[in-house]
Parts: structure tokens; C-alpha cells; sequence
């Protein structure tokens, strides 16, 4: 397992289906970051109590509004219109890196906070997963179990 959330989210990110489910869970509302910050904890132990499950969404929820979702909306603006123009395609993927590091800020933010948690539980205990994801992403059990296995490799 990645000790740091980021090389985790990067690791975990890329096997086979997590690109696409944790994309359709974005389409229900979840905040992805959170998801896989979720995963990291249940991988690391961490016991998901309430409070620490609303401190995450203190930290994430606002950054998603005013940083993440905004450069998300530009550059899904600008999808169709790059395919056509060659500097605007090259702007839309220096958007498509600021989402990237945007995004990165917010694992590291994550990270730091989830950091001093108690680890060593059982990771087949957790529920960080539920915990985390909107009412529409916890309906599609299917989804979220997907996650799960992809993270633990099973």
C-alpha cells in the first residue's frame, strides 16, 4: 500500500474500471477525492467515526465549489470547441492540469488532517466508503464495491 494519499489516489486511480466508476459516481455527486481518501483510511485502518467523517467534508466540500468545479466547467465548455482549435485545445489541457493539481492540493489537505488518525483496524471493518459518498453513489452498492476491490486488489 502507498503510505502517502496522493501516490495511493494515483495508484488506485489507474487499475482496470476505477477510471470509469469513480467517473459515473462523479456524475451522481460524489467528490471523487473523497472517495478515494476514503478508501486510503479503510486501507490504512483508520476507525470512521462522524466527526471525522464531517472534518473531510469541511475541507473538501468547499475547495470542490470554488476551485475544482469551476475548472472542470471550463473545460468541459471548451471539449468541442478545441477539437476544432489548436490553441484553445492547448489552453484546455493547461486547464485540464490546474483540475489535475487542484485536486492533488486536495488529497495533500486531506492527508494532513486524516494523517494523526489512529490506523491498525481492520480494513474489512471500515465504511468509510459509505460514509463519504452521496445518497445517490451509496444506492449504487455495486459501484462503491467495485472501488473497494480495486483498492485492496481482490
Amino acid at each position: 500500500m502507498c503510505a502517502d494519499l496522493w501516490s495511493f489516489a494515483l495508484s488506485t486511480y489507474a487499475r482496470a474500471g476505477v477510471e470509469d466508476t469513480c467517473l459515473r459516481l462523479q456524475e451522481q455527486g460524489a467528490d471523487v477525492c473523497l472517495l478515494l481518501c476514503g478508501l486510503w483510511l479503510e486501507q490504512r485502518g483508520a476507525v470512521p467515526e462522524p466527526e471525522r467523517v464531517r472534518a473531510l467534508r469541511t475541507i473538501a466540500e468547499p475547495w470542490q465549489v470554488t476551485v475544482v468545479e469551476p475548472l472542470r466547467k471550463v473545460r468541459k465548455q471548451w471539449r468541442a470547441m478545441a477539437q476544432q482549435d489548436a490553441g484553445l485545445g492547448a489552453l484546455r489541457e493547461q486547464v485540464k492540469a490546474l483540475e489535475l493539481e487542484a485536486e492533488r492540493q486536495l488529497l495533500l489537505r486531506l492527508e494532513a488532517l486524516a494523517q494523526a488518525w489512529p490506523t491498525g483496524g481492520s480494513a474489512t471493518d471500515q465504511k468509510w466508503l459509505e460514509g463519504l459518498a452521496t445518497e445517490a453513489a451509496n444506492l449504487d452498492h455495486g459501484a462503491l464495491h467495485q472501488l473497494r476491490a480495486a483498492a485492496t486488489g481482490t
